[in-house]
């Protein structure tokens, strides 16, 4: 049984952007993930664990000051040697990097996710003490919506501008690079999450690649 580590923020975490609460189990990409995965296994002898390790509000290296304890660099190699072997770490950040007080630029955020990923393949937490492979997400752009704005503000036309910046790097870094938002889209309910069927598109999407490893 191979292990993945989803690393990420409340999309992965899995907030619904109309309850504010957080979705089933049935309903996260992760454990959609899993189930795409394993489908045709028996229950009790899967190919595949899935690990979930969402945060909400977690930024890729920034220190929060409002929110605290939210940088997802520091906070990662005790997960990573918590859960080891990995054989490959999937990391969906940058959304949270896109606040206000931050004052990125698409340079910035793409380049704080790069920072998450060499980090794991620095880490050697893969099986043998091997590097872990990674999937480098670029997330979703936002949309406009009230919900966020006292904290995005108009990050819209900043979030669309990541793609390219986060496939540079990822190449840079030898990582798997996917664009989100040509598979999903934010929800316009709160501008930031996503709904439903986005989380299953978006662990179709990662499990075609995660079938070609």
């Amino acid at each position: 049984m191979k292990t993945i580590l989803c690393y990420g923020d409340s999309n992965t975490w899995g907030h619904n952007p109309r309850t504010k609460e957080r979705y089933d189990h049935k309903t996260r990409w992760p454990m959609v993930l899993k189930s795409l995965l394993n489908k045709g296994c028996a229950e009790d002898d899967p190919d595949w664990w899935i690990v979930e390790e969402g945060l909400c509000g977690r930024t890729s290296c920034r220190e929060d000051d409002v929110e605290g304890d939210r940088n997802g660099l520091r906070q990662l190699i005790p997960i990573l040697e918590s859960h080891k072997p990995l054989d490959i770490v999937i990391v969906l950040l940058g959304t949270n990097d896109l606040k206000i007080r931050f004052r990125p630029t698409p340079y910035d955020i793409a380049r704080g996710a790069q920072r998450i990923v060499t980090a794991v393949q620095d880490s050697r937490t893969g099986p043998g003490n091997t590097s872990p492979k990674v999937i480098m997400i670029c997330p979703p752009p936002t949309v406009e919506a009230d919900g966020f704005k006292h904290l995005f503000g108009n990050s819209v036309e900043l979030s669309k501008q990541l793609p390219p910046q986060f496939e540079a790097l990822a190449k840079e870094s030898g990582a798997i690079f996917l664009d989100a938002g040509k598979h999903i889209k934010t929800s316009t309910a709160d501008g930031i999450h996503l709904e439903p069927e986005d989380h299953r598109k978006l662990a179709e999407a990662v499990a075609e690649i995660v079938k070609t490893l």
